[in-house]
C-alpha cells in the first residue's frame, strides 16, 4: 500500500493537532488509584494493536456489568499515542465505567492511511463487546469517544458500513450505544473535495465510505461533541447536529468561545469538557450521582449550542 502524503492529510486535520496528540499527558483528573492492564486486541500484518484498559480498583469485576469507553487518540491518522486519553480514561475508571484508551494503526508507525484506521477502530468495539463477561461489562452500554482523527474513527463506529476486517466476527456489532466526540472530522468528503492535491491513496471513494455525516439513521447512538468557535471543522459538526436534529436524535454540541482545534488538550478545558463528558453520561444512566471534577478557580464555561 502506498504511503498517505502530509498534503494529503492536510485535507482533515490542522498540523497543531497532530503535534498535539504526542505530547504525553500530563493534566490529571483524579487522584483515585484504578487498576490498569494491556490486551493485544488484534494482529494485523503490521504489528499487534492493544487496548489500554483502565478499571475500577478493589472490586469483583465479573459480578458488576459496568458501561465501558473506548476511546481513540488524535493526529491525522498519521501520528498520535492512546497516552492522550488516558487522563479521561483514569477519570471515568474512579467514576466506576471501564475505560480504554485504543491503539489503531496510523501512517508514521504502521505505514498505512485512513481505511486501516477505521477498520481497526471497528474491531476493537467489535472485541469489547464480545468479550464483556471478561472484561465486567455490560455490552449495550459501549462508548466510543476520542479526538480529531479519534473521533472521526469513534464516531465510523457508529455510523460508516465500509472497511470491516476480515478476521472480525461480523455477528458482533461495532455500533456504541453512546458518542463523546472532542472537535471532530466529520464531513471528510467535503474535505476531500476542497482540499485534495491529487496525490496519495486516498480517492473521492474512500473519502465518502469514511463521512459519518453521511450515514446519520433514526438508530444513530447520542453523542455530545466538543469544538472550538475557531476550529475549521466545527462546520462538519454544525452539520451533523443539524442532521441529527431533523431525525429526532439527541446531538450536543458545546463550544468554546475563540478557541482552536484541539483545545481540549489544555487546562482549564481538559477539566471542563470532561465534566461535561460526565454529566451527559449521567443524563444516559450510565453514572450516577455527581461528576467529581473540580473546576480551576474562574474556569471558562462551554456554551450550548443546540
Amino acid at each position: 500500500m502506498r504511503l498517505l502524503l502530509p498534503a494529503l492529510l492536510a485535507i482533515a486535520l490542522p498540523l497543531h493537532a497532530q503535534k498535539a496528540a504526542k505530547t504525553k499527558p500530563l493534566i490529571k483528573l483524579t487522584t483515585t488509584e484504578v487498576t490498569t492492564k494491556d490486551i493485544v486486541y488484534k494482529t494485523t500484518p503490521q504489528g499487534e494493536l492493544k487496548l489500554h484498559v483502565f478499571s475500577p480498583k478493589g472490586e469483583v469485576q465479573t459480578t458488576v456489568q459496568r458501561p465501558c469507553a473506548v476511546f481513540f487518540f488524535g493526529g491525522g491518522w498519521k501520528s498520535g499515542t492512546y497516552l492522550q486519553f488516558v487522563p479521561q480514561a483514569e477519570y471515568l475508571a474512579s467514576r466506576g465505567i471501564v475505560a480504554i484508551s485504543a491503539d489503531y494503526r496510523i501512517l508514521n508507525v504502521h505505514k498505512t492511511s485512513p481505511d486501516k484506521a477505521v477498520e481497526d477502530a471497528k474491531s476493537a468495539i467489535r472485541w469489547v463487546r464480545g468479550h464483556a463477561t471478561e472484561l465486567g461489562i455490560d455490552p449495550t452500554k459501549i462508548i466510543a469517544g476520542g479526538g480529531s482523527a479519534g473521533g472521526h474513527l469513534a464516531a465510523c463506529t457508529a455510523l460508516t458500513s465500509a472497511y470491516d476486517a476480515e478476521s472480525d466476527d461480523k455477528s458482533i456489532s461495532s455500533k456504541p450505544n453512546a458518542l463523546v466526540l472532542f472537535n471532530p472530522a466529520m464531513n471528510i468528503s467535503t474535505l476531500f473535495k476542497e482540499r485534495s492535491t491529487g496525490e496519495g491513496p486516498m480517492t473521492q471513494e474512500m473519502a465518502e465510505a469514511i463521512t459519518p455525516n453521511s450515514f446519520i439513521t433514526k438508530d444513530t447512538p447520542p453523542a455530545i461533541l466538543f469544538f472550538g468557535t475557531a476550529d475549521k471543522l466545527k462546520a462538519g459538526g454544525d452539520e451533523y447536529v443539524k442532521k441529527a436534529a431533523e431525525l429526532g436524535l439527541r446531538a450536543e454540541m458545546w463550544s468554546a468561545a475563540d478557541m482552536p482545534h484541539g483545545f481540549f488538550n489544555k487546562a482549564p478545558w481538559t477539566q471542563v469538557t470532561a465534566k461535561k463528558m460526565d454529566e451527559f453520561l449521567i443524563s444516559l444512566g450510565y453514572l450516577g450521582g455527581e461528576p467529581m471534577i473540580k473546576l480551576p478557580e474562574n474556569a471558562p464555561a462551554l456554551k450550548h449550542e443546540n
